[in-house]
């Protein structure tokens, strides 16, 4: 199949290249908010204005208080109480404004962080190499890409809107508190000194064991999508009862988890402290008021006051859960974005029209982590044209000898050179548009079988070049047997297709995109002989002036192939003719012997 690049925004991902680099997760966020500076402001705006208006409705009771009682003395006690009453409600209903203008902004911001933080790990991902995705257990990709980017809008809202809202509900009343008498400060002092040590000591607690619960749950993910993956595998050999023990390993893991949150959350102990400092405020206030220091409004506007004081007291046990899960969530997310990968895309590197030469000099290549060489200072020269036949033993090499071509792996020694130009030079969009390659094991997408052919080519294509790619493919008939044609819409990998169905949409993919090399990798293993003798029609038809690299154990094939290569172990035994090899190599009359062709 045609493999093709999406480009990420250049400028996003310098940007990004930036922030990984930096100290961690509160990092990276903060890099994102940055774009949103007027929402930000008009919800700090609106969040501390809507605590001011708050914390003066209190002190316009204790002002009606004083008016009742004859302890402010006014003329008309009815038009003042009418005058404090209108006060009270435009606090109410600005109150009422701000909110709403500090909600939606805080939900916006924190949506377009949800949506930018998965779309830059969905391009990042898109640019790892393909060791980098080896090691990766896709469930665990998906649990991050979906619900650890969700928890970072949770942690922007309602988490850090609940956050700064309790803020200024502290500062905010005890500053009015401060205005009534600066003796009464001692009880919210003492309450915000403790408070301080107490929310510390949670988020201590917290921390570690929020991150132990999103890597459960990203195991259980993993361990699930696996089993469903793989199902078929499972139900053939009557695994079920192994799988679902682990499965339930790793949900009880994940509970476990959940559990110990709980514990901790249960020690929580501003609730305690908010009771302790209203009690003894009141007992403080009582005390001034009957020495005279305070009026009865100041006693009723300080109580309601300290009565706010409840808020954040209340709300920091979830605002702090929401932030610290936030935080592992990103953290998680940054993990992969920082995870090094062996590819360079290269932007800025050769772009040219390929004429199709591939150089082999002294090439070797091991995994990352490997011990010993999959590849062994290969060296051969496919001339612009030729068609190269790649045959050996299963595990000899040959595969990952094609990943080379197009990078999907990068050579460990040696050099690759297409048209004289080491791989590594070209600009990695332009190299993969102009190879393609058709491997035993197709991909389709859960899109229309239109789709599928075209997806080498995207928007560029027609309807009529589709069909006519497929018809050269010999899958124009049986995509007509279908209820929609070419609108019909395969499964997911397109297992509503059978083998063959699905590499004949392959290969009709790879001629529509018309490479300069086209790799074959057993492309008509899974087809009966008379299709795939015009299917070999219609690929000798196309090859003139490209380069083929073909791995077959096929005699019809390999006899119409230029030169054929011999690959034992990594190295190149024999190369030559099939006649030649056939005259000159004993391990190339075995491999044939075995093979039925």
């Amino acid at each position: 199949m045609a493999v093709q690049t999406v480009t990420p925004n250049t400028e996003f991902r310098v940007e990004s290249a930036y922030v990984y680099n930096q100290t961690g997760p509160v990092r990276w966020v903060v890099s994102h908010l940055n774009r949103y500076r007027l929402l930000l402001a008009a919800f700090f705006v609106g969040m501390t204005v809507t605590n001011i208006f708050n914390a003066s409705i209190p002190r316009q009771i204790g002002s009606a208080f004083n008016v009742v009682t004859g302890e402010t003395a006014v003329s008309d006690p009815f038009h003042a109480m009418l005058v404090i009453t209108l006060i009270i409600i435009g606090l109410a209903v600005g109150r009422f404004f701000c909110d709403a203008l500090a909600s939606l902004s805080m939900e916006m911001v924190a949506k377009r962080l949800e949506r930018d933080g998965r779309d830059e790990l969905y391009l990042n991902l898109l640019g790892k190499s393909q060791t980098f995705h080896n090691r990766q257990r896709v469930g665990d990709v998906m649990a991050r890409a979906a619900n650890d980017v969700r928890y970072v809008n949770e942690m922007m809202m309602p988490g850090f809107s609940l956050m700064y809202d309790s803020m200024m509900a502290i500062f905010i009343p005890i500053l009015f508190i401060g205005f009534i008498d600066v003796r009464l400060l001692l009880s919210p002092l003492l309450f915000c000194f403790f408070y301080y040590f107490a929310v510390r000591f949670y988020m201590h607690q917290l921390e570690p064991v929020s991150d132990r619960v999103r890597a459960r749950f990203g195991d259980m993910n993993a361990t699930l999508n696996e089993a469903v993956t793989g199902i078929e595998v499972v139900k053939a050999a009557a695994q079920e009862p192994q799988e679902m023990g682990k499965f339930l390993r790793d949900a009880r893991r994940y509970r476990d988890a959940f559990v110990k949150e709980g514990e901790v959350q249960a020690r929580y102990l501003p609730t305690l402290l908010i009771g302790i400092a209203i009690t003894g405020a009141f007992l403080h206030a009582v005390y001034l008021l009957n020495l005279g220091e305070i009026s009865t409004g100041d006693l009723v506007a300080y109580m309601g006051l300290m009565w706010v004081l409840r808020w954040p007291a209340f709300s920091s046990y979830f605002t702090f859960y929401l932030i610290q899960m936030g935080l592992a969530g990103a953290d998680r997310i940054l993990d992969l974005l920082q995870q090094e990968t062996e590819l360079d895309e290269n932007a800025s590197g050769y772009t040219a029209p390929m004429r199709g030469e591939i150089t082999f000099d002294n090439v070797s290549f091991r995994y990352q982590d490997g011990s010993r060489d999959l590849l062994h200072q290969v060296s051969f020269q496919a001339k612009p044209g030729e068609t190269i036949a790649i045959v050996g033993q299963t595990g000899s090499g040959k595969s990952t000898l094609t990943k080379l071509v197009n990078r999907t792996y990068d050579v460990s020694n040696g050099r690759l050179l297409i048209d004289g130009v080491d791989v590594r030079d070209w600009n990695l969009d332009s190299l993969r548009s102009q190879i393609s390659i058709i491997e035993q094991d197709i991909f389709l997408f859960s899109r229309s079988v239109a789709e599928n052919i075209a997806f080498g080519l995207g928007q560029q294509v027609s309807q009529d070049d589709i069909v006519q790619a497929a018809k050269e493919a010999q899958a124009h008939d049986f995509i007509l047997n279908f209820k929609d044609g070419y609108d019909t819409l395969v499964g997911e990998r397109g297992v509503t297709l059978s083998g063959g169905q699905r590499q004949r949409i392959a290969i009709a993919r790879a001629l529509l995109t018309d490479p300069r090399i086209l790799i074959l990798d057993d492309a008509t293993s899974a087809v009966d002989s008379a299709t795939e003798d015009e299917i070999q029609k219609a690929i000798k038809r196309i090859l003139q002036g490209r380069t083929t690299l073909l791995i077959t154990h096929r005699l019809s094939q390999i006899r119409r192939a230029d030169r054929v290569l011999l690959i034992r172990q990594g190295q190149i035994v024999a190369q030559g003719t099939h006649n030649e090899l056939m005259a000159t190599s004993d391990l190339y009359q075995r491999i044939f012997a075995r093979y039925d062709i």
